[in-house]
């Protein structure tokens, strides 16, 4: 089978940069006066590592919620003498002028700026220091970078009665820019002359001018010998444009697409125009003319188009210009025009939306800058995935993953991307993802949620993490995702489905996980949030899976857990059971949820004292009889019983009902119950039961224990029998049948069991050699 791409493990190099950035007071840097990071004097850093650590620091803070920002980053950076700088991408609100200015120093090659808005004019002026060795520049969405503040007056005191304003600054040029190649204006301020800006520069190779209105281009011309890429994505054309264009014969990439909803464009394409980019464009690789509607039909007649095998031969293309191509192109940009779905296409990659294919490559084609193109192209997908099966997931999973963590804060993106990813890591998809890519899965979910308050990418996200298996996959965010999950809860305003998985989820992520997660988790208010919910349902009068699934993560989060079952008492939680036992008479499955729960309290011995009351016996000793869900809600009142008993006579401190009388009943109850029993419990340790053995003070107590142990190592040998063995339950089941105070059927019952159990051993004994 192919390995897939996600699977092979993170290099040593990935690993020591991250492991650096979290930890840079102990790995490259030390606190000056606790509070500026200084870089270790002996340390010298090639380009390739600090390259890797400032865009890595980048990513970390766009996407790790956990990673802390450090005010004094960049100026790490500042002295080339122990670190040196070649290519940084650098995005959004991160970057500050300041962070700019630390490392002007620095001989750059490639500097991308995405959408930093912070940016303003001082940015320009630490640009010049780049000039002599930049080839590459991004300024894509640094809206504020032509905007310098001046203060009207120029007069401190007058600042107060005219504030700062955002002037635009018009003498910047790349004079100076000597080598730079390749340059990305998309999205530059209204007002800034393009063409005095750009004139200095000698031979632009690259030039991306997306969502800039020019009405004349004819300045292009003057690298017709040199340009090889021209974007020019939401620009309103003309035939004056047509003509310039046609006119950069050295063109291997030409981008002229539209977002189709985005305004009204007068410009539409003709067979003409595309038969004048074929003929004049020769070496025309690339071409991307998607959202733009076709005046007159550039589609050979679907009597001429030759059926059978799809063929990518440009001889027979179904959009007529192109049969003039002398080869495939590379990549044709189609998304949301008609010409998509024609059969004969003369392209290797073609973007649209006719197949999955299309959409993927569409995906890839604009995520980093379209945002609005891409969220369409994966609300696409998320149909694909949810009416036919993907058949190339781990792309598809890969390329949502990529753009929920470009957008994070783009609302559309996260509401399709949530949904696609619902989709993508359901169970028939789950052989084909590796552990890695499926905790990538976990933290985009997780960034979210903790981004959006917004109800459907709450509810698609608690849905995606249903499709994990609990607590296992999650455990590696185990504290993160509680918090997020217990914050959806708190919330006063409640969807009531997104609610019901989020008390799943909860469930789930407390049953089967260590001692001190339950103490973590506890802490964090999860005990008070599950009563509240409680109480809430109560208040409706309605029994339902919330009020069910709170019940039961209370009872998972209190298993030998005694903090939390303190918790649970001191919030009225006795108050809260009563009520819900005379409220839902009828309802088996809470009743078993409540008495598990208070099985956990009765465990701990400093709490007993706080169930012995009256009232709590009675309900204790009536329980008794249930035939609520088989034997559970007796077994388990039992259990609680016998808890209590084994404190001995002088600890009931009630007169009503007698001890004696509940000891009685407790006996005919055990007597019961059939010993073949298939149980709804789980334990994880036999320790609260095995402590009820070596005594003589509740014999009744001694016969439930030994009866429990009995009916799980009958039923289920497997996972009891070693178990029993491992906690010493043997000797202590020996020691008892020697007990005078011991019951003759409970020593008969310790028998069965310890024949049950060498049983078990003799038959699994490996004998081979």
């Amino acid at each position: 089978s192919l390995k897939m791409a996600s699977d092979s493990p993170e290099s040593l190099m990935a690993l020591c940069t991250d492991y650096c950035l979290r930890n840079l007071e102990g790995t490259l840097c030390y606190l000056l006066d606790n509070e500026t990071l200084r870089l270790h004097p002996d340390i010298f850093l090639p380009s390739e590592i600090c390259d890797k650590l400032v865009n890595e620091y980048v990513e970390l803070v766009k996407t790790d919620s956990i990673f802390e920002p450090h005010e004094s980053f960049f100026t790490l950076f500042s002295d080339p003498r122990s670190t040196r700088l070649a290519r940084i991408h650098l995005r959004e609100h991160i970057v500050q002028d300041q962070d700019l200015e630390a490392i002007r120093k620095q001989d750059l090659i490639e500097l991308y700026l995405t959408n930093c808005e912070k940016l303003t004019a001082k940015s320009l002026q630490t640009l010049v220091s780049f000039s002599h060795t930049l080839i590459s520049l991004s300024l894509f969405g640094c809206s504020n970078i032509f905007y310098e503040e001046e203060n009207p007056g120029g007069c401190e005191d007058d600042c107060l009665v005219n504030p700062t304003r955002q002037v635009l600054v018009k003498d910047f040029t790349f004079e100076g820019f000597s080598r730079l190649r390749i340059l990305n204006l998309g999205r530059l301020i209204e007002g800034v002359n393009v063409e005095t800006l750009l004139r200095p520069l000698a031979s632009l190779a690259a030039l991306d001018l997306s969502g800039i209105q020019l009405n004349d281009v004819g300045f292009l011309t003057q690298w017709k010998d040199s340009l090889v890429s021209l974007v020019l994505y939401n620009m309103d054309l003309s035939e004056e444009h047509i003509q310039v264009i046609a006119q950069l014969r050295k063109l291997r990439h030409l981008d002229i697409s539209r977002d189709h909803l985005s305004s009204y464009y007068k410009f539409k394409l003709t067979r003409r125009v595309l038969n004048l980019f074929v003929e004049n464009l020769v070496n025309l690789t690339s071409l991307d003319i998607s959202g733009h509607t076709m005046l007159e039909n550039c589609t050979i007649p679907s009597m001429e188009e030759k059926m059978g095998q799809t063929s990518i031969e440009p001889a027979k293309s179904s959009i007529a210009p192109f049969r003039g191509l002398k080869r495939p192109l590379q990549f044709l940009g189609l998304f949301e025009t008609s010409l998509c779905r024609l059969t004969h296409i003369p392209a290797y990659k073609v973007s649209g939306d006719k197949n999955e294919e299309q959409v993927l490559n569409a995906i890839e084609a604009y995520t980093e800058h379209r945002p609005e193109i891409t969220s369409r192209a994966i609300n696409l997908l998320f149909d694909i995935a949810r009416i036919e099966r993907c058949s190339q997931l781990l792309r598809a999973l890969q390329l949502v993953i990529t753009a929920l963590k470009c957008h994070k804060d783009d609302k559309n993106i996260q509401v399709t991307g949530s949904a696609a990813l619902f989709y993508l890591t359901n169970s028939e998809y789950r052989m084909e993802q590796s552990v890695k890519l499926r905790r990538q899965v976990i933290q985009v979910v997780l960034n979210g949620m903790e981004s959006y308050q917004e109800v459907t990418v709450q509810r698609n996200c608690c849905l995606t993490l249903c499709n994990f298996s609990i607590p296992e996959e999650l455990e590696f965010q185990y504290r993160r995702v509680n918090e997020l999950l217990l914050n959806i809860l708190n919330q006063s305003r409640q969807d009531e489905s997104i609610q019901r998985i989020a008390v799943h989820l909860c469930n789930a992520l407390v049953c089967q996980v260590d001692n001190d997660h339950k103490e973590a988790v506890g802490k964090m208010g999860f005990v008070m949030t599950m009563l509240k919910l409680i109480q809430k349902k109560l208040a409706d009068k309605t029994c339902d899976q919330v009020m069910e699934f709170s019940w039961s993560a209370l009872w998972n989060i209190t298993d030998e857990t005694p903090d939390n079952c303190e918790m649970f008492l001191n919030y009225s939680g006795m108050k809260l059971f009563l009520e819900c036992l005379k409220e839902f008479p009828e309802k088996q499955e809470l009743h078993r949820n409540m008495l598990g729960l208070l099985g956990n309290v009765a465990e701990v011995k400093e709490l007993r004292p706080q169930l012995m009351t009256s009232q709590f016996i009675s309900v204790f000793s009536n329980l008794l009889e249930s035939k609520a869900d088989g034997i559970e809600v007796s077994y388990n009142a039992c259990g609680v019983l016998s808890h209590i008993m084994f404190d001995g006579p002088e600890a009931w401190g009630i007169c009503e009902p007698h001890r004696e009388e509940v000891v009685k009943r407790m006996w005919a109850a055990i007597q019961s119950w059939d010993i073949n029993s298939r149980r709804n419990i789980n334990y994880r340790s036999f320790e609260p039961i095995l402590r009820l053995l070596p005594q003589g003070i509740s014999p009744v107590s001694q016969h439930w224990a030994t009866w429990a142990l009995y009916n799980l190592v009958s039923v289920y040998p497997d996972k009891y029998c070693p178990l029993l063995i491992k906690e010493g339950g043997i000797p202590l089941l020996k020691d008892m049948i020697k007990m005078a105070s011991a019951r003759q059927e409970t020593k008969e019952m310790a028998r069965k069991v310890i024949e049950h159990c060498s049983n078990f051993k003799e038959e699994n004994m490996d004998t081979s050699r």
